[in-house]
């Protein structure tokens, strides 16, 4: 594995890139830094140049202007840079919920640099037409939850929020342990204090989609509700672009609950299309 540090505008990235093959970029979800998904790099390191990163804010992806707000402008700038630093060539790209909607920007904007991105259950209102300023207010008042009552408060809320049960949890076995730290704590509050506005207040991307050179795979988990908007959201995603929707092991949280399915799904989307 080999590691490094990109300055970018604001901001200089942590990266991690492994394995050998067509490069992947894996774009996490939540608080999830370069090393979320560590189970499921493992079982694709054969197959795939992977390249993991620490969001601007997170670990060890470190802010010039902590005061500033973080917007998904930035994060889509980011991945840009990420990749043409990395590559001259077209990569493939897996977006996981918050990851998957850094995704849809880059395909917008940079199409180019993109061959295909699988957009798992993006966390984006603005997919949702209607419904979109309710999915805006309940971001906000999971942010109050936060404010009030902290961690032990927000999380239960955002876990059903999207379609995840805690008390059952369905996963494979022998997986990384992934425990509530120091730093996955201060990521959580990064994420929810400032992501989630970044999320209320991203104007989104819709009427740019269509004209992308990206191929684009929607996607859901094969557990996640069909009632939470994250599974709504990919389904209208896959409407926008007329497109089916293709379906993962596990739920909104399954790249780390089932990896190795997970890699087997990927190596079938991505390596034989």
């Amino acid at each position: 594995m080999t590691t490094g540090l990109l300055p970018v505008d604001g901001a200089t990235l942590y990266f991690e890139q492994r394995g050998t093959g067509p490069l992947l970029l894996i774009s996490q979800s939540g608080e999830g830094d370069a090393r979320r998904t560590t189970d499921l790099v493992d079982a694709l390191a054969d197959d795939f140049t992977l390249l993991t990163y620490d969001r601007r804010g997170l670990s060890r992806s470190t802010l010039d202007h902590p005061e500033r707000p973080v917007t998904m402008a930035d994060h889509t700038d980011d991945a840009h840079r990420l990749l043409t630093h990395v590559t001259d060539s077209p990569a493939h790209m897996l977006g996981c919920s918050f990851g998957a909607v850094i995704g849809l920007h880059l395909a917008a904007e940079h199409g180019d640099r993109l061959d295909t991105l699988i957009a798992h259950e993006p966390v984006a209102p603005w997919l949702l037409d209607a419904d979109a300023d309710a999915h805006r207010r309940e971001l906000a008042e999971l942010q109050d939850l936060f404010a009030t009552g902290g961690l032990a408060t927000a999380l239960p809320a955002i876990a059903k929020s999207l379609g995840i049960d805690p008390t059952h949890p369905d996963t494979e076995p022998d997986l990384t342990p992934q425990p509530m730290d120091e730093q996955r704590r201060r990521n959580f509050t990064h994420f929810i204090t400032d992501e989630f506005t970044a999320l209320r207040t991203d104007p989104g991307c819709r009427d740019r989609l269509a004209a992308t050179k990206t191929r684009i795979v929607p996607a859901t988990g094969r557990t996640t509700p069909t009632t939470v908007f994250d599974y709504q959201a990919a389904h209208r995603l896959a409407a926008l672009l007329d497109q089916p929707v293709i379906t993962f092991p596990g739920g909104h949280n399954g790249n780390t609950t089932h990896p190795r399915a997970w890699a087997a799904q990927l190596r079938t989307t991505l390596l034989t299309h």
